[in-house]
């Protein structure tokens, strides 16, 4: 076989293999495609992330950092260094031959200046001709933790935590009591109107909050509950329209042959929840736990209602706008004041994270 007839075959052999069909150029799809794929998933969190990254690093700058010219956006403060026993800023000073010094300014002039080099070993004066404010200050990476306990003392964040805690974890208890309730008698109970009852629980999903505002106003400033806690945990102890309609249906999928068992062993419809529904449905349940506790403790509308002249009574919520409101000129205790409000819910998710994910009905009866 010739040369020219051997390389013909090899460029035949190359085109087939990169053809459509070919093994080559199909693992060449895959790839792109996965490559595609990922690269827009990394877009869309970091679009997601981006606005956390500012607050963490906004949280540990210095005070006044974002609006220094030439500051860097992470923490950081201006470098200096010790001459003659005195502290002085250093700066990036260029050169005519094309270098670039990190120099200590002793002496700050308009037209011309006087730095000393802090790496020398016997450090002399040395003049530079140019003005020092055109220079770029040299900045060191210096997290200021005192951000956090200033915002800590300043907002008196322990009564603030035991107060959004009361508020959150009580009415959470209520929504989710009384909604397993509810969704146990639509799920395994026959009664007349079931149906229409059921249908018009769901309709109240869609009815604004604004509707029953003044209403339910009038009602609890009758009934002396305004500047107390009761407004904000009383009325989810009456089940909640979408937590019944997650819990009816997840109860729905637990097989009727359990709770027969159970009834054949002498159990009554309470001991068949407790003991048959609840421990089936606990995926459910933390599920529906987690929405309203994060509901509760983001919730600002309400408790500012009814808890407008009680500061002593008031969630976090309502003190970081306020807060926000009277240092909206020092974003650091801002953003590091949200940061420790987001610490909370945020462990609350990590601890019961095992439990939430756990999706699937472990009913012991074969399918």
């Amino acid at each position: 076989m010739t040369t020219t007839a051997r390389v013909q075959e090899k460029g035949e052999a190359r085109n087939r293999a990169f053809s459509d069909r070919g093994p080559v150029a199909k693992s060449y799809r895959r790839f792109l495609g996965k490559s595609m794929l990922l690269m827009i998933t990394l877009v869309i969190i970091g679009a997601y992330l981006l606005p956390l990254l500012y607050m963490v690093t906004t949280a540990f700058q210095q005070p006044g950092q974002s609006t220094t010219p030439g500051a860097p956006v992470w923490p950081a403060a201006p470098q200096t260094a010790e001459y003659e026993g005195e502290s002085f800023p250093v700066y990036a000073v260029p050169f005519p031959d094309g270098t670039t010094r990190q120099l200590i300014l002793i002496e700050a002039g308009r037209e011309s200046s006087v730095f000393v080099d802090p790496t020398a070993a016997s450090p002399t004066p040395i003049e530079w001709q140019g003005r020092w404010r055109t220079l770029e200050q040299a900045w060191t990476f210096a997290p200021l933790v005192e951000n956090f306990s200033t915002a800590w003392n300043q907002l008196d964040f322990p009564r603030l935590l035991r107060n959004t805690f009361g508020i959150a974890i009580l009415s959470t208890i209520g929504a989710v009591l009384s909604s397993i309730l509810v969704a146990y008698g639509f799920a395994r109970f026959r009664f007349p109107g079931k149906n229409a009852l059921f249908v018009i629980l769901i309709a109240t999903i869609i009815l604004p909050f604004q509707v029953t505002l003044l209403p339910q106003y009038v009602l609890f400033t009758w009934l002396g509950w305004n500047g107390t806690w009761l407004p904000l945990i009383i009325p989810h102890c009456f089940a909640n329209a979408y937590n019944v309609f997650l819990l009816r249906q997840y109860f729905m999928t637990i097989p009727r042959d359990l709770d027969e068992a159970a009834m054949i062993d002498g159990a009554g419809p309470f001991r068949i929840l407790r003991s048959i529904i609840v421990p089936q449905s606990v995926a459910a349940i933390v599920a529906v736990s987690l929405f309203h506790f994060f509901f509760a403790w983001n919730d600002f509308f309400v408790p500012l209602l009814y808890l407008a002249s009680k500061p002593e009574l008031q969630p976090v919520s309502i003190a970081i706008q306020q807060y926000n409101a009277l240092y909206a000129e020092q974003p650091t205790l801002i953003q590091a004041a949200s940061l420790m409000t987001m610490a909370v819910p945020i462990v609350v998710f990590l601890l019961a994270q095992r439990a939430f994910m756990r999706g699937v009905v472990v009913t012991g009866v074969d399918k």
